[in-house]
Parts: C-alpha cells; sequence; structure tokens
C-alpha cells in the first residue's frame, strides 16, 4: 500500500470537521497533519474529539510550512478559497475545497491553471454529486423530456451560533452564490444543456448585516434547450419554515420530485444534515388514456442509501483519494465548478443591476 497523504485540514467548522472525521475514517490512506482555525475554540474542540492528537496552527502559513502536507482541505470562508488553494498548490499540494471553488470566475481560472501546470489535483465540495438518491433523482429526469421546468430552494431558519455563521458567511458571499451553486449544477446535469441567461433578486432583512448584504435571493435561468429553472436562498432568524424544501422536476413526460417528509418538516430548516435528505421520490407520468384520464399510476421510489452528511463528506474524500491516486482527470468536474459560479454570480449581478444577465 502507498504511503498515507499527509492532510492538512483548514478550518474547522462543521465542514472542517466532517471531512476531519472522513480522514479519520479513511486511514492509513490519509494522515492528518494539522488543524488550522483563526478561532481557538473550534479547532481544540475537534482536536479533543480526536484526543488531541494534531498539531494546531492559527495561521495557515506557518501550518503549511511546518506540516509540508501533501494535500490540504479548505473548509474555510469563501473569501479566502482561491488564495488559500493557490498557496496550497504553490508548496506541491494537492487541494480539496469547499464550493464555491472561488468568488470570481477569474480566480476560478488561476486556481485551476496553477493545479494543471504543477500536476495537482483540485476536488471542489459539491456534496450532491456523490449522494446516490441525488444522482437518481437527475437520472430520473433525464426520462421526462424537454423542456424541463425545474424549481428548488434551500431557505435556512438561524439563530444563535448558526446565525452567527449565516452572518459571517453573508459578508463573504450571498445565499444565492453559496448555496446557489449546488443547485444550478444539478440543473446543469439535468439539462445537459448550456445557460444562456438568469435575472436574479435580493433583499436585505435585517440590519444585523452590513449595509448592501443581502440574506435572501432568487433566481431564475433559462437554458439553450428552453428548459427553465428557479432557485431560492434565504438565511436568518425571520425566514418562513413553510415550504423551505423544494426540489420538483416538471417535463413534457411527467414530474419528479423530492418528498423529504423528516427533512421537510417544520422546525428543521436549520439542520444542515436534513439539506441533503430525500427519503423517497415521486415519479408522476403525463400519458392519458383515449378518455382522458391517466393511464398510469404515480409511483413512489424508497431511497435506500441514505447517507449522513459525514458519510457523504467520507465519499468526497474517497473521490478525492482516487482522483490523486489514479491520476483522474478533473477537467469535467472542475468546468461544472466554474460554469455553475457564473450563473449565481451573474444572478447577483442581475440583483444589483435590475436587468437580466445574458450569458
Amino acid at each position: 500500500m502507498p504511503s498515507p497523504l499527509r492532510i492538512l485540514v483548514v478550518g474547522c467548522g462543521h465542514m472542517g470537521t466532517s471531512h476531519a472525521r472522513a480522514y479519520r475514517n479513511l486511514a492509513p490512506h490519509f494522515e492528518i497533519v494539522g488543524l488550522v482555525s483563526r478561532g481557538a475554540e473550534s479547532r481544540r474542540k475537534l482536536n479533543a474529539e480526536f484526543g488531541n492528537a494534531y498539531p494546531e496552527f492559527s495561521n495557515y502559513s506557518d501550518a503549511l510550512a511546518k506540516t509540508r502536507p501533501d494535500a490540504v482541505c479548505i473548509s474555510t470562508y469563501p473569501d479566502t478559497h482561491a488564495d488559500y488553494a493557490l498557496a496550497a498548490l504553490n508548496a506541491g499540494a494537492h487541494v480539496f475545497l469547499e464550493k464555491p471553488l472561488a468568488e470570481t470566475v477569474a480566480d476560478c481560472r488561476r486556481v485551476i491553471d496553477t493545479a494543471r501546470k504543477l500536476g495537482k489535483k483540485v476536488v471542489v465540495g459539491y456534496i450532491l454529486q456523490v449522494h446516490p438518491s441525488w444522482k437518481r433523482f437527475v437520472e430520473i429526469t433525464r426520462t421526462l423530456g424537454k423542456p424541463l421546468v425545474m424549481r428548488m430552494n434551500l431557505n435556512q431558519q438561524s439563530s444563535g451560533a448558526n446565525w452567527k455563521t449565516h452572518q459571517n458567511l453573508i459578508a463573504s458571499l450571498a445565499p444565492i452564490v453559496d448555496c446557489g451553486v449546488h443547485y444550478v449544477d444539478v440543473m446543469c446535469r439535468m439539462t445537459g444543456s448550456r445557460p444562456i441567461r438568469v435575472s436574479g433578486i435580493q433583499a436585505r432583512l435585517t440590519d444585523d448585516l452590513p449595509p448592501g448584504k443581502p440574506n435572501y435571493g432568487h433566481l431564475q435561468v433559462t437554458f439553450e434547450d428552453g428548459s427553465i429553472g428557479w432557485y431560492e436562498a434565504g438565511w436568518g432568524p425571520m425566514m418562513s419554515e413553510s415550504a423551505f424544501f423544494v426540489k420538483d422536476v416538471v417535463g413534457p413526460k411527467g414530474s419528479v420530485s423530492i418528498m423529504a417528509k423528516t427533512a421537510g418538516a417544520a422546525g428543521s430548516s436549520a439542520s444542515v444534515d436534513s439539506h441533503s435528505k430525500t427519503e423517497s421520490l415521486l415519479r408522476h407520468f403525463s400519458d392519458l388514456r383515449p378518455d382522458g384520464t391517466f393511464s398510469r399510476k404515480d409511483e413512489w421510489i424508497d431511497v435506500s442509501d441514505e447517507p449522513s452528511h459525514d458519510e457523504l463528506c467520507r465519499r468526497e474524500q474517497e473521490v478525492f483519494l482516487n482522483a490523486i491516486r489514479q491520476d483522474l482527470d478533473l477537467t469535467e468536474h472542475l468546468e461544472s465548478a466554474v460554469n455553475s459560479l457564473r450563473v449565481v454570480l451573474a444572478a447577483e449581478q442581475s440583483a444589483r443591476e435590475g436587468r437580466t444577465i445574458q450569458l
């Protein structure tokens, strides 16, 4: 067996914790060489979970220099992603980083070009790409004909520490950008078509944010094949628990919907574990008999492989491991990350400027 990949974990919040657990579970393929976070509390809490086994750092540059890792996992706020990824790549490390890849398309290209030049792998944390039920959801939509109408949202009612985390995220990127990349990526995979224009609207629903920083947004995107989709995201203590979890696609041949009764129940929008839940899929057929009645009954598709959030992160790290060990071509993965970011950034531009953006 090859030597373990020595990995530096940067960011010890919710996502960093899940990824660190994945590296522990995937031993001896990975070996954690350090934990990095600006705040001491989060990294000490994570290290205590592991028996205080790892060096701790408050400074990322120092950690890179002292640990000299084979790979770096970046789960920090989005405004650091590009610079941290470039520093890791230039230090000779492969990179796993949470979405979005960067704050701008230009910075995405810088990271991708640097990785290609240095022969290093970059994997972006698009967690729904490894979720078996979401893969099935995408597969079924491809049987519905064209055009598709895709309706998705994920609003989160937050308070206390969760609201503080959302405030910090909003200072870096708006909700329709930070979360929107996931669902625009899903829409692109469902249609297999090129987005051609996007419109966006946003609102700032509290004074507990910096001026000009919205905590609610909605985008509408049109694809070259005539398909259309909308995505809505809002964060904060004022958000409603009504209809916050909608994942629904309609085509000429019928529809398919994620029917997550537990994840979509009132009071669960703040639970990160619920955000990727499917529980079951409802497939509706549009076929009619000569008398105008439906010729086929709706089909319930139960989901047996329903991974937890930690398990999904473990599967992401298996993708990262295989990309490195097998020298996989990640061009399609990275272009998908760039394209979804391009759409949500255009939606934010549309909201600011009050006009539809042609892509």
